[in-house]
């Protein structure tokens, strides 16, 4: 697998919501690993968050683990606040913290479409402007990074692939598509570059069912002409690229990570 490269986040600051398991533990290892200060916001499973800070601590960085539930306005401000009180600042924000309540469309209730959409686009923006007041109260540290700050949203392959049965999570990260685009459109000229990553099949817990037997592990893998199911450090790779200074002239721009699951396969063979 390739290598990130050694400490090419030296000495920023990072803030990952939703950090302390899945995808979000991947890049808060990936992170950190790049030589940045990992703060690690949680909702539940307090535990899983310090074994995992412990674990950083251990290799020799510095992480912080934060409780929040980030559709919530004043969470997220205190949120942001730790981590100031703590480093004097934050360079980068990892949005990555979601979730899914499915249902077929007509036994949806309203409270599942609103909960979704709570967490999975207004918690995002609310993440989101509150990094970008920090960024420019604090302006470019070039030694640091070329940028005033950088923003990652983690969506999914379902941005744009549509998705029955779980229409509330599909049209939250419909949502994030545009909101990420607006977004990186009004604050280039002021040098905080906004991106987002959409991963496609990864093996976390979360989905053990489409992954843990013989037979959903192929029905899963006729989605990805790649042949293989992503792992979490798949996305924590890419995450520590669009952090970094490598990636300075992306902007506005979602990295798909899913094997060519949105290359819709069924067409290989002519549909």
């Amino acid at each position: 697998m390739p290598l990130i490269s050694e400490k090419i986040l030296a000495g920023q600051r990072v803030l990952i919501t939703g950090g302390n398991s899945g995808i979000g533990a991947a890049i808060v290892r990936a992170m950190a690993k790049a030589g940045a200060r990992v703060a690690i916001n949680y909702l539940s499973n307090s535990p899983d968050a310090e074994i995992l800070a412990d674990e950083i601590r251990e290799g020799g960085g510095e992480a912080l683990t934060i409780n929040a539930d980030i559709s919530q306005e004043a969470q997220v401000c205190a949120l942001f606040q730790a981590v100031v009180e703590k480093w004097g600042s934050l360079d980068i924000l990892v949005a990555n913290a979601g979730i899914q309540q499915d249902a077929p469309f007509t036994e949806m209730t309203l409270a599942q479409w609103e909960k979704v959409l709570s967490v999975n686009l207004t918690g995002q923006f609310l993440c989101a402007r509150e990094a970008v007041k920090i960024f420019l109260q604090r302006g470019v540290r070039p030694e640091l990074s070329c940028a005033c700050g950088k923003i990652i949203f983690i969506s999914s392959v379902h941005d744009i692939i549509p998705w029955a049965g779980h229409v509330n999570y599909a049209a939250s990260k419909g949502g994030l598509l545009m909101f990420m685009k607006s977004l990186a459109q009004e604050v280039a000229h002021q040098k905080i570059r906004v991106n987002a990553i959409s991963p496609g099949a990864i093996q976390t817990p979360i989905n053990r069912a489409a992954w843990q037997t013989r037979q959903a592990k192929a029905d899963l893998l006729t989605l990805i002409p790649y042949g293989r199911i992503g792992e979490p450090a798949d996305i924590g790779r890419a995450a520590v690229w669009l952090a970094s200074d490598d990636s300075d002239y992306v902007i506005g721009t979602t990295l798909y990570v899913d094997g060519g699951m949105t290359l819709y396969p069924a067409f290989r063979d002519n549909g």
